[in-house]
């Protein structure tokens, strides 16, 4: 059993992760923040890695004895992980890629936050980029991507390198068999892959890489993971509605758009 405490960032509300409730356990901000017997662990990939260790006993195993399989599924979780910079080295892994291809996400998401909140993080945020992007997309919108300085760039850079990445995973899908990356065997590659796919869902980015038989492979293993009941407990029943909202809004603008659509979509 766990306890959750969630924390809102800008585009879900408000900039709670540069208040001393986070601030406490993480003094770098970032989220998600995993504290197990009053030991902080703050990187995604080290937190699946540290709960798959200290597992209860009878907990299915996530991490294969094989020494060889082992270092494979490690290279898989890197890919899937978010290094420093990730704008800029979006060709070292899909984590990397997913943040410029949410930013339509973050201008429909944004909107439905005050002004006055975005400012906030002007004046407190640690990075004052992140607030000054936020307050760039809230005045313009996502009818005016394409108007938004380097975002489009950003955008086109990240699909194109989001391909790559699929396409390698496409590939160890098909020297495996499946159903999953290292085989028959679910580990935690599989675990961090899934939130990489989910990413892609929330920011209605799937029939770029997955529709009109591009990469059928991968299209069969998301699948395959949204079929797990982890998957409903974990993220489904935990969605914020303002993701939901922002996927809309997405959906929305692009059928209104043939233009847009073409900017967000690389057609």
């Amino acid at each position: 059993p766990y306890r959750s405490h969630p924390i809102d960032l800008i585009e879900t509300g408000c900039y709670e992760n540069i208040r001393p409730r986070l601030l406490s356990v993480n003094p770098g901000g970032t989220v998600p923040v995993l504290v197990h017997r009053g030991h902080p662990i703050y990187e995604s990939h080290e937190q699946i890695r540290y709960a798959a260790q200290h597992a209860p006993a009878g907990s299915p195993g996530l991490v294969p004895e094989d020494p060889a399989l082992r270092r494979e599924m490690e290279a898989w979780i890197d890919r899937s992980s978010i290094t420093e910079d990730p704008i800029e080295h979006g060709d070292v892994s899909a984590g990397n890629a997913v943040p410029g291809l949410t930013l339509p996400l973050f201008a429909t998401m944004i909107e439905k936050i005050p002004v006055w909140r975005i400012l906030e993080g002007l004046l407190f945020h640690f990075d004052k980029r992140r607030p000054v992007l936020f307050l760039a997309l809230k005045l313009r919108g996502i009818e005016k991507f394409a108007g938004l300085g380097p975002a489009p760039r950003v955008l086109a850079r990240s699909r194109d390198q989001m391909r790559v990445h699929l396409d390698a995973l496409e590939a160890q899908l098909a020297g495996t068999g499946g159903p999953w990356i290292l085989g028959d065997f679910f580990s935690l590659a599989d675990v961090s892959w899934l939130v990489i796919f989910e990413r892609l869902r929330q920011a209605d980015a799937e029939a770029i890489f997955l529709g009109d038989d591009r990469h059928p492979l991968c299209h069969a293993y998301w699948g395959r993971l949204k079929a797990r009941d982890a998957y409903r407990r974990a993220i489904l029943e935990h969605d914020h509605p303002l993701i939901e909202y922002g996927r809309r809004r997405i959906a929305e603008a692009k059928a209104a758009d043939a233009g847009l659509r073409g900017l967000l979509e690389g057609r």
